[in-house]
């Protein structure tokens, strides 16, 4: 019977949570795999970003050469200028407007041309002024006889009076009738000044010289002398005025040298402000400053002989202040800007780039000149510098129609 009952089992078994013991050794290797490899690809790019840092030593030696554009920075003058917004302004505006009542009969130009001071422009009925004048003549024809008259008998009136023959008073009576007689015949003459001084009004001439505009009545039209419009507007455009304003704080140094007799030259340009339109010079500076844009107005003229200007167009405005001589000038995009102020990367004899802390002055155009920290001939970089660091190997390659630029000068 004992050989029938179960005896102890041989079969190993498996314990209680040894499966998530199993799980758990893998899941700690594989993090720390993960760990390793993030720490290798952070040092690796730390090392790559040290190169950002212009003032960071260079790396290993013999890194690839970083390709550049070099300039060399040149000597030459460079003018110090005032840019300001304007407005080109005519010298004198005119409404041409008729001085008497009338019928327009006739119109001598053509809208647009230029005219001259004194031009017959349009013409205005002048028929009954004509008659008029013609009644204020047959006035005085006719005081005039009066006046004659009178001056006869006055002359009788005397040699009778002085005979005793007729009375004192009488002869006063005579006297006085000749001094009214005089004035009828002085204020006759006056009406026919009027009348001929009306006939004068019908024709229109010009009162200035310059560019007239579009035509406001046609012919037929009756025309009085208060109508508000008239029949054309006469704006002068040679020479022709360009309004701009500057800041207050930029006026002490125009000032001293216009009180120094100085001639400054003034330049329009388009509103792109690439463009020169015209050359000019400044006239006067205005009396008092905007207090609300801290402003003030600045006239310049400009002779206009090829109508480039226009009134009421829109300009940029460049005052030549003054011109610095012998400045060294390199590229504006060559300047970078850091915690230490600005500098440029200079191209030195070994083929390695090294930061150069630069003073930058007034700009000219594309270019700028640099007061200190940099000489003639250097080799800055102008392009390829977002990688350069202090002692970076470069490799020079020229931007086009830079010329030859040499390491070190």
């Amino acid at each position: 019977m004992t050989d029938l009952l179960p005896g102890p089992s041989t079969t190993p078994t498996m314990r209680p949570g040894g499966k998530t013991r199993a799980w758990g050794h893998w899941a700690w290797g594989l993090a720390v795999i993960i760990l390793l490899g993030l720490g290798g690809y952070l040092f690796a790019a730390r090392s790559r970003g040290a190169g950002h840092d212009p003032a960071s030593p260079a790396g290993a030696r013999g890194a690839r050469p970083l390709p550049v554009s070099v300039v060399a920075a040149r000597r030459g003058d460079v003018p110090i200028d005032l840019l300001g917004l304007g407005s080109v302004t005519a010298f004198n505006t005119v409404s041409v407007k008729s001085r008497v009542d009338g019928t327009l009969v006739e119109i001598h130009f053509q809208e647009g041309q230029s005219v001259r001071k004194g031009d017959l422009l349009a013409q205005v009925d002048a028929r009954p002024f004509q008659v008029q004048l013609e009644q204020a003549e047959g006035q005085l024809a006719r005081d005039q006889a009066s006046l004659a008259n009178a001056r006869l008998d006055l002359t009788r009136y005397e040699t009778l009076s002085a005979r005793d023959l007729v009375p004192r008073q009488q002869l006063d009576t005579q006297a006085g009738a000749v001094g009214q007689l005089e004035g009828t015949v002085q204020s006759d003459r006056a009406q026919i000044d009027n009348a001929r001084l009306q006939l004068t009004y019908c024709r229109i001439t010009a009162p200035i010289e310059g560019r007239i505009g579009l035509r406001q009545v046609d012919v037929g039209n009756v025309i009085h002398a208060t109508d508000a419009g008239g029949l054309a507007v006469i704006t002068q455009v040679r020479p022709i005025a360009v309004l701009f304003t500057l800041p207050e704080d930029r006026l002490p140094a125009v000032l001293e040298r216009l009180k120094a007799g100085r001639l400054l030259p003034v330049e329009a340009y388009d509103r792109s402000g690439r463009n020169r339109i015209a050359t000019g010079r400044l006239l006067t500076v205005d009396n008092q400053i905007d207090p609300t844009t801290g402003t003030t107005r600045l006239k310049a003229v400009f002779d206009n002989d090829d109508d480039a200007l226009f009134p009421n167009q829109f300009v940029n405005a460049r005052l030549l202040l003054d011109v610095l001589r012998g400045a060294v000038i390199a590229p504006q995009v060559a300047v970078q800007r850091g915690p230490k102020g600005t500098f440029v990367y200079v191209v030195a004899a070994g083929g390695t780039a090294s930061v150069r802390l630069v003073t930058v002055g007034p700009p000219a155009g594309t270019d700028v000149a640099i007061t200190t920290g940099l000489s003639e001939g250097d080799a800055v970089v102008v392009d390829g510098m977002d990688k350069l660091r202090d002692g970076s190997p470069v490799r020079l390659e020229s931007p086009p129609g830079a010329g030859a630029a040499k390491p070190g000068g």
